[in-house]
């Protein structure tokens, strides 16, 4: 498997706006190694964790509980694929810090403090670290547990995840290579974002024969403290933290899930499009994929040529006023086929 390439930071070429607009993985070492909480990790756990300590606010977070024998592995608990393999609940920050520190034989489960905005639990931290090349508005979360497994996922944002304790692993697939991952629901993730159903440390080729391509499409890296891996927005990834004690901090940008802005999302267009097209019967569908080619994802300036650019707006940039019009419609129309849907009393009795 090849590896992700690698850039120093330290390297008076270094320009992490060339990285953004290349739109490749890479690997950044030492871009924030002026961090106190650097120093502080590279220094102890403990001593990371009273540095940590400063800032947590005491507000409780989302943390996942695995049982040991899961190994960590973040997943579904039965081959329906409608449970998950552990429970959620919410703990502060620092009492998560406390457990990790404990011997590991005291921990009888897997703990992950998962995806925690900064702003939410240590609020003050971002004044004295801040990530070079984001704008302000850009908040950071926090990823805190012992040995875990997340399965292959995607998101829909760019994101730059710096280990901060601990060390793990990222395995990456290209965008292309959904059809080889063996995609699970898309309704309903372990995660919260769709998961691939293939194991990738032990992966099954019988069951996943696809997977053998997406594999060799793969590349790889292993970040310790201060290493920093910038993934663009819906390249799917793998990721293991190695450790009793791992903090990954992460930053998110160029989509809701980074700001908290409530800007369209894409993937909300998708659930929209499957739940309109899936029963559509495959002449029409192919139809449609011709408009949505030349409508959406093909847009040229000269396609709308021929329409006053007064009356065009749809087709190219709306304002706040026409955005407000077009949602206001939408939001109809989702009122109006919400209403032709059976309650749930209706849908029992036609069950029946």
């Amino acid at each position: 498997m090849r590896s992700i390439p690698e850039l120093d930071a330290t390297a008076p070429s270094f320009d992490i706006s060339l990285i953004f607009s290349a739109a490749e993985p890479v690997v950044i070492r030492g871009l924030v190694d002026h961090w106190p909480a650097i120093t502080a990790a590279r220094q102890s756990n403990v001593t990371l964790t009273q540095f940590l300590q400063g800032f947590d606010n005491g507000a409780s977070m989302d943390t996942l509980l695995l049982a040991n024998e899961t190994e960590g592995k973040v997943g579904y608990d039965d081959q329906s694929l409608s449970k998950y393999n552990f429970e959620r609940r919410k703990y502060p920050i620092s009492a998560v810090l406390h457990q990790l520190l404990k011997p590991q034989s005291a921990n009888a489960v897997r703990i992950a403090l998962q995806s925690a905005r900064l702003d939410w639990c240590l609020p003050k931290f971002q004044d004295q670290h801040r990530m070079p090349g984001l704008s302000h508005d850009v908040i950071g979360r926090i990823w805190i547990g012992n040995q875990a497994v997340v399965p292959a996922h995607v998101d829909h944002a760019d994101n730059l995840a710096l280990v901060l304790a601990g060390s793990r692993t990222f395995t990456l697939f290209p965008p292309d290579q959904v059809a080889n991952l063996y995609i699970g629901p898309l309704q309903s993730a372990p995660t919260g974002a769709p998961i691939s159903l293939v194991d990738v440390l032990k992966p099954d080729f019988q069951k996943f024969p696809r997977y053998r391509l997406a594999e060799s499409a793969a590349m790889r890296a292993t970040l310790h403290v201060g290493d920093i891996l910038y993934l663009p927005a819906l390249w799917w990834h793998h990721v293991q933290a190695h450790d009793d004690f791992n903090i990954l901090l992460n930053y998110w940008w160029g989509g809701p899930i980074g700001t908290g802005s409530k800007e369209p999302s894409p993937y909300d267009a998708l659930l929209t499009a499957l739940f309109t097209f899936n029963d559509m019967p495959d002449v029409q569908r192919e139809r449609w994929r011709t408009m949505f080619d030349y409508f959406v994802f093909r847009q040229k300036a000269d396609n709308f040529g021929h329409i006053p650019p007064e009356t065009a707006a749809i087709q190219r940039h709306l304002s706040t006023a026409e955005q407000r019009a077009l949602l206001q419609y939408l939001q109809q129309k989702m009122v109006d086929y919400l209403g032709m849907l059976p309650d749930g009393k209706n849908a029992e009795k036609n069950s029946k």
